[in-house]
């Protein structure tokens, strides 16, 4: 009979990146900083919705808080690659906690406008254009063993939507009780949190000399994930997602208030729903054992978020809603750590930084043009067919990345094998090569 320290699917197994001591502060520390993260952008959607009554200016501000990571993200990715990345996260993240005290200041003494809030959200997307790729190129540095990785991307997930579930529903409590201010406070408070355990970590690896100009890097960069057929493609999967389908976050105000006919704490349900849907796709991912399927995941899971979106769009029901946003939380996420788990573990070492940093322009810098083109759409056509027809699109991306997946497979093997993810193909190889030398000789 197995031990539960024996058995490879139980809760400790499902934890293991938390062996590494310096992941284990990173995520005790992230897991306060996300939900005031999360009560922030409820408490910004909310406010701008209150402030201006247009569909138009919600996608305004999405675009503002996100195109410096379009424009910016490959150079950063660049300086990931050459700078101290622990370095690089302790000064994003006490940048990001004077934002949020920034925002909390105007909001609480009254004199927070519009554009306030888009000039905040501007400086926000240029931390984040450098936080972003940090953090992912980041992970491999806080895990001490290769094959804990995939575990601690999936963690990552199941932080990010626990905090999804937790900080929007006290976004709405707090917003109904004393307004939006104090959720940008809250925000600029729990960024302590992850600095404190920054600070903590003992690091030892550091960036290699770099002799290369920053163009030349680029190009390098940019040459490596064009040509790579995998990495492509999953980049344009994401991409399309991400342009389409994730800026269904920015009009939810709309259905809160204007379709379902509720206030705050509606919208608060509506993204803690999203959250659960994600959290259990997360805490899926965290009991994987290998990287091994994630290919056929990706476009499954796709479709299942595209299918919440349209089904989503033609629900006038808060109980269907919150329904069918389970299932758009769960394919989103789901697809999403299984992009980021394939990239991490076939991209070269000395391109890590580059290339997340083209997975966070394809993630994050796609979603400002989104956000503009929903906003646009919803103004004409309403919120709900704006979503319908952004889901439809999503699945149809699903479909066509299905069709790649056999060429995909054929490329990424060899990886696999060299890493040892395939064990039983890479001592076949070996016995062939033995054959043939003693044939030789």
């Amino acid at each position: 009979m197995q031990t539960p320290d024996q058995n490879p699917t139980g809760l400790r197994f499902a934890l293991r990146a938390l062996n590494s001591r310096n992941y284990r502060l990173f995520f005790a520390g992230q897991s306060v900083s996300l939900i005031g993260t999360w009560m922030t952008r409820i408490a910004t959607s909310w406010l701008v919705y209150r402030l201006t009554n247009s569909a138009m200016l919600l996608g305004v501000i999405g675009f503002a808080g996100q195109i410096p990571t379009f424009l910016l993200a490959p150079i950063a990715g660049v300086w990931v690659d050459r700078l101290n990345r622990h370095k690089v996260l302790v000064i994003t993240q006490i940048l990001s906690m004077i934002q949020s005290f920034w925002l909390a200041a105007l909001a609480l003494t009254h004199h927070i406008g519009f554009w306030d809030i888009f000039g905040l959200s501007i400086f926000q997307g240029l931390i984040n254009a450098f936080d972003m790729p940090a953090r992912q190129a980041f992970v491999t540095q806080m895990v001490e063993k290769r094959e804990d990785l995939p575990n601690a991307i999936a963690l990552n997930s199941s932080m990010v939507n626990a905090s999804r579930l937790i900080g929007p529903s006290l976004a709405g409590i707090v917003i109904a009780a004393v307004g939006e201010g104090w959720c940008f406070f809250i925000d600029g408070v729990s960024y302590i949190a992850v600095i404190i355990s920054l600070l903590l970590m003992t690091i030892s690896v550091q960036p290699q000399a770099r002799h290369a100009s920053v163009i030349t890097e680029l190009r390098e960069g940019w040459t490596y994930v064009s040509r790579f057929t995998p990495i492509r493609n999953i980049l344009l999967l994401l991409a399309l997602v991400s342009l389409v389908g994730m800026p269904y976050t920015v009009l939810m105000p709309i259905f809160a208030r204007d379709v379902l006919h509720g206030g705050p704490n509606t919208l608060g349900l509506l993204s803690a729903a999203t959250g659960v849907g994600a959290l259990v796709s997360a805490a899926y991912l965290a009991a994987r054992k290998s990287v091994l399927g994630l290919g056929r995941v990706i476009p499954t899971t796709t479709a299942i978020f595209g299918t919440g979106l349209v089904l989503f769009g033609v629900s006038h029901w808060l109980a269907l809603s919150m329904f069918t946003l389970l299932f758009t939380g769960f394919g989103m996420m789901q697809q999403m750590a299984a992009s980021n788990t394939i990239l991490q573990t076939i991209v070269d070492e000395d391109k890590r930084g580059r290339v997340m940093s083209f997975y966070s322009m394809a993630f994050q810098g796609m979603a400002p043009f989104g956000s503009l083109l929903a906003g646009y759409l919803a103004a004409r056509i309403g919120a709900p067919h704006t979503v319908i027809i952004c889901g439809a699109i999503c699945v149809g991306g699903a479909a066509w990345f299905l069709s790649q997946l056999s060429r995909l497979r054929a490329a990424v093997r060899p990886i696999y094998v060299r890493l040892g993810i395939l064990p039983e193909m890479a001592l076949g190889m070996q016995n062939a090569s033995d054959l043939q030398s003693n044939l030789e000789h």
